[in-house]
């Protein structure tokens, strides 16, 4: 427990850290992030074999896929423009199954579909918080504390903060199962929990910037509704989380966040949480 608190710690503030500089540093490690979850998940999934030696060696697929990670973080950064973000997809798409036809049969049909999955789950979803932290609503474009700023942060807030109240108050009262199958220790009362303790930190967080004027009038209702549709998507994630490995019998992603497991394993509610924040921020505050 003491070496998962302190890994846990840690790799928040190197997360928070990151996302308060934003800009290039932001989209480079967002970028790292999200080739180890790609890898993660494509080794999760059996997307590339195990060898005699039972290690497993990138094939040329999951090498494709982790230059069109690259090259889409690129153009997040380079165009802010979703048109071609969205081309980068489909060409990834496109190339993967030109190497599918012309290798075939070297390659299986579940391994092109597992590794495109890959790509979505991880690096597409993560990348939208990179894209919440570049928002602009004209404050001031040159600026580091623009809407995206303060947005970005929501994204965490509404999924470690409903973690972190969901655990606490299912040990607590928890008595009624959540999903039995999928993970036997969430309880309905924690998941209860983590909805209220989300919107309680994000009215909270609202208030403090309604207070500075950065969001004057309604900022304390508007953070609050995304901290509360936050936790409910983020405690989905989990759950989806858990389900994959379950599927592909695995007890964790990987094993770079000493305590926790791999990536996914910490990012797997801010996965989904990312592309929501996202979208409501740019109704209400974009």
């Amino acid at each position: 427990m003491k070496v998962r608190i302190i890994s846990g710690v840690t790799f928040a503030l190197l997360m928070a850290f990151v996302v308060w500089l934003g800009d290039a540093v932001l989209a480079i490690a967002w970028c790292a992030v999200s080739i180890i979850a790609y890898i993660e998940m494509a080794n999760a999934t059996n997307v590339s074999a195990i060898d005699a030696k039972g290690k497993r060696k990138l094939n040329l697929i999951e090498t494709i896929s982790i230059v069109g990670i690259v090259i889409y973080y690129v153009m997040i950064y380079v165009t802010r423009n979703p048109l071609y973000e969205m081309m980068t997809m489909v060409f990834l798409l496109i190339l993967t199954m030109v190497v599918y036809v012309f290798s075939f049969p070297k390659y299986k049909a579940e391994q092109i579909m597992h590794s495109f999955f890959a790509f979505i789950y991880g690096p597409v979803m993560i990348s939208f918080s990179l894209m919440t932290r570049m928002m602009s609503n004209g404050m001031d474009d040159t600026s580091m504390y623009n809407v995206g700023f303060f947005a970005a942060w929501m994204i965490f807030i509404s999924a470690w903060t409903s973690d972190t109240c969901a655990y606490f108050v299912g040990v607590a009262f928890g008595r009624h199962k959540l999903a039995p199958t999928l993970s036997p220790k969430k309880s309905i009362e924690g998941a209860i929990g983590g909805v209220v303790g989300a919107t309680i930190a994000g009215g909270i967080y609202g208030k403090i910037l309604e207070y500075y004027g950065i969001f004057p009038g309604g900022g304390i209702w508007i953070f609050a509704l995304l901290g509360m549709c936050g936790s409910v998507v983020a405690q989905i994630g989990d759950l989806a989380a858990s389900a994959i490995k379950r599927n592909f019998d695995i007890k964790d992603y990987g094993k770079c966040i000493p305590g926790h497991g791999g990536v996914l394993d910490r990012f797997d509610s801010v996965i989904f949480t990312s592309p929501l924040i996202y979208v409501l921020a740019l109704y209400f505050l974009g």
